[in-house]
């Protein structure tokens, strides 16, 4: 279903939960949790009660994010990939389900924005419409911006393999694969975000970046626990 977002979130925060290693150990989940997570023999949502600051917040959740609970907000993706794995579990998911995929437009239970060909790079300004940067958490920023968001939160936005050369903060893409070098997204993943600051500078949106580790130049890091703790 071809969609125009509402602003639903005038002035508000939006976070933008992305796959990186960082997110967990953020919210003090043990480690052996995270290992059962990662392992596959615990679900996501094993995450979800040591997320708890999160459930007031408005959150898109990239990709299996949703995974984590009905506490996400939205849920959204780019990759026909993820949506062939996940197009059962995502037709029940209670929040709502926005893509940027061709395929979109076919279903009525997921709502479409087309990507700006005309400004693929940075946050698109038509409420149709996302600006690709080659990947879907970077082009999450401008639904958070249709939204009405006046500052952006990204979590998760790591942009680059841990200690242990994991990717994200569980294996439900790979599958146990070891990554190959020359095949890692990051350097391609990297290269919207200048224009994305250029962009929000100019429509007064803030964006924050809550991965002390990132590999993100473009925005000031926080953790989380600066973020929702010591500002209560």
């Amino acid at each position: 279903m071809i969609w125009q977002v509402p602003r639903i979130w005038e002035d508000g925060d939006v976070w933008i939960l992305g796959g990186g290693t960082s997110v967990p150990g953020q919210f003090g989940i043990p480690d052996d949790i995270i290992q059962k997570v990662v392992n596959g023999t615990l679900p996501p949502s094993t995450y979800s009660p040591y997320m708890h600051l999160l459930h007031n917040k408005h959150v898109i959740g990239i990709n299996v994010a949703y995974l984590l609970g009905n506490w996400i907000d939205m849920v959204f993706f780019g990759d026909v990939g993820f949506f062939l794995n996940h197009e059962q579990r995502l037709a029940d998911f209670q929040g709502l389900k926005v893509t940027c995929h061709p395929r979109g437009d076919r279903y009525d239970w997921l709502k479409y924005l087309a990507k700006d060909r005309n400004h693929s790079k940075g946050i698109s300004s038509n409420p149709m419409m996302v600006s690709w940067n080659g990947n879907s958490g970077a082009a999450a920023i401008s639904l958070a911006v249709h939204t009405g968001a006046k500052r952006i939160i990204l979590l998760g936005f790591d942009m680059k393999l841990n200690g242990n050369r994991r990717q994200h903060w569980h294996d439900l893409y790979n599958k146990g694969e070891r990554h190959n070098a020359r095949k890692l997204p990051f350097d391609r993943h990297l290269r919207g975000f200048s224009q994305i600051a250029k962009d929000a500078k100019q429509m007064k949106v803030e964006i924050l970046n809550a991965s002390p580790i990132s590999d993100i130049k473009e925005f000031p890091k926080y953790t989380v626990k600066e973020l929702l703790i010591d500002n209560t």
